[in-house]
């Protein structure tokens, strides 16, 4: 039996190389050393072949360069042969398949296939719409019928004001000549005075509905463009839909035991209800199918980042990277059972028999939260320093925690005791007026001792719990930072955050238009470690029963 056109023999390997029992978790996980091997490999093909794509490395302007997602997948075949495949997420050099690459799960862009021939109906329509919107008599017809409103709006406007002011001239004459006039002349002056008003409501009806004419005049002159390209745009869309869900019901993908889902209903089971962009062309899943559509056993996986970072995200070249969750897990989790995939490593925390406390009283409670607890209870993780103090103090009133912290996160939390004392607080949390401070410790050293990071952040809602630079629709983070020390390629760094988005510091630090150098320990935006070195040393309050600030401070606990 022939090995698959994409199976890669893994014929150099040393002995030190066990095979895993499982896959890894692909949602978090750090490579096993076989996919590496398999991975530098891949890394060394890259540099050798032209695949007519600007990946950025040896150049640091952008000038449209763009890195690109590739992966890695040990398999071992029917006859026991290690060997490897090999793929990349999206498009390489205008392609959806390259040679030696595992193929698309369904390749859109083939000459023959529907998806061209849809495509070109609806550049047909594009083009029909491009043309009535750039037509010039349109666009002047339209202008002027535009223009017109905003007149017809400030004339009737204008006539409003006239009327109002006839109106109070007509009750102020009323009023004067009611004393010195004779019974008969008041009651002519009045009547007079009924017919200036109805005079002047008549003609600003008039007005009206001459001005009503005219708009619709000029409306006529452009509307039967107007129509059809309403029209237009609405087959477009409806086309569009249609061509998005055939495609994805084309999206078949099978798993271990060759069951088959289309993309479609995979994603009708969760929150998205349809797929979200990209779906299916990431490099696991492609990896995946191939593997068992050829009767191939998946042994380890890797994918790992190839050239320059996009602006949005934090992407380092040749740096190892999780599945995405918004677009791959719900597909890797029909490909892939629990009885062939490692247990979920987020689903253990750390055993913490006491936590610390750092300041008491009647009203206030402040604690040391240790790294890897949770804050508050998870869906599947339940214990955390919300439960803690919910047991040590069951007649505490109020919702107890003021803020939170990243289960990876170490450092003080505060709490109140009394519902009133937490409005208090929550209220100072709100304002910005609490004086907080972190120590990180960073992958590298910088060259500015302080100064300030500004990024607009938003969640990406395709990776969760990740957050992206968005300069269209984020929302504005600030950060105040300084150097404490710099020794052996790392900077031990003071945070002072302004505003406090999800991950901010953590995206400050990772991020290359912040400080490009990733906290240490960052499962998320860097590398992992031991732990996630990030922790809230300070935080001054104002208590709102003894009426003074109140300082706390905890001491950095990193060995570096």
């Amino acid at each position: 039996m022939e090995n698959p056109t994409c199976f890669i023999p893994l014929q150099t390997l040393d002995a030190h190389f066990p095979l895993p029992e499982k896959i890894d978790f692909p949602f978090f996980y750090q490579p096993n050393a076989l996919a590496v091997y398999a991975a530098k490999e891949l890394q060394k093909s890259l540099i050798q072949n032209d695949l007519s794509h600007n990946f950025g490395i040896e150049n640091t302007q952008r000038n449209g360069a763009i890195g690109k997602m590739f992966g890695v997948l040990v398999v071992q075949n029917l006859k026991g042969e290690l060997g490897y495949l090999k793929a990349f997420s999206g498009k390489l050099g205008d392609k959806n398949d390259q040679p030696g690459f595992v193929p698309p799960v369904f390749d859109i862009l083939k000459e023959d296939g529907f998806f061209k021939q849809e495509e070109l109906n609806i550049n047909k329509l594009n083009a029909r719409i491009e043309e009535i919107e750039n037509d010039s008599t349109y666009k002047n017809l339209k202008k002027i019928y535009e223009d017109f409103i905003q007149e017809r709006q400030n004339l009737l406007d204008e006539f409003r004001r006239y009327l109002k002011t006839k109106k109070k001239e007509r009750a102020e004459l009323r009023k004067l000549e009611s004393l010195s006039l004779t019974t008969d002349e008041f009651e002519r002056l009045i009547e007079d005075l009924k017919k200036e008003s109805i005079s002047q409501q008549l003609e600003f009806k008039l007005l009206t509905i001459q001005s009503q004419e005219k708009l619709t005049e000029l409306k006529n002159q452009f509307e039967p463009l107007e129509t059809e390209l309403t029209d237009l745009k609405l087959l477009r869309k409806q086309k569009s839909n249609e061509l998005q869900n055939k495609i994805f019901t084309h999206y078949t993908f099978i798993n271990h035991k060759k069951e088959e889902k289309s993309l479609l209903a995979i994603f009708q089971e969760t929150v998205f209800d349809k797929p979200p962009a990209g779906a299916g062309e990431c490099a696991a899943p492609k990896l995946f199918q191939y593997a068992f559509k050829h009767d191939l056993t998946p042994i380890c996986l890797a994918e790992f980042w190839w050239g320059m970072s996009p602006d949005s995200e934090i992407r380092v070249h040749k740096q190892f990277y999780s599945a995405c969750r918004g677009k791959c897990e719900p597909i890797l989790n029909h490909m892939l059972s629990a009885s062939v995939v490692e247990e979920n490593p987020l689903n253990q925390q750390a055993e913490i028999k006491e936590i610390p406390i750092l300041f008491e009283d009647e009203w206030i409670v402040v604690v040391d939260k240790p790294a890897e607890f949770l804050s508050v209870p998870g869906k599947r993780l339940t214990d955390s320093v919300l439960t803690r103090l919910q047991e040590l103090y069951p007649d505490a009133t109020g919702p107890l925690l003021l803020h939170r912290l990243d289960m990876s996160t170490s450092g003080i939390l505060v709490a109140a005791k009394t519902k009133e004392v937490h409005k208090h607080l929550q209220n100072q949390f709100i304002k910005r007026s609490i004086n907080k401070k972190y120590i990180a410790l960073l992958e590298g050293e910088l060259n500015q001792l302080e100064g300030e990071v500004i990024l607009p952040l938003i969640g990406d809602i395709t990776d969760r719990p990740k957050q992206k630079v968005c300069f269209e629709y984020g929302k504005k983070s600030r950060t105040i930072y300084k150097v404490l020390e710099q020794k052996n390629g790392r900077t031990l760094i003071e945070f002072k955050p302004i505003t406090g988005r999800t991950h901010q510091l953590r995206v400050h630090a990772a991020h290359h238009l912040g400080l490009n150098c990733p906290i240490v320990g960052d499962d998320l935006y860097g590398l992992p470690n031991n732990r996630l070195h990030l922790h809230a040393s300070e935080l001054t309050i104002f208590h709102p029963v003894l009426k003074k600030e109140i300082h706390i401070f905890s001491p950095c606990k990193f060995n570096w």
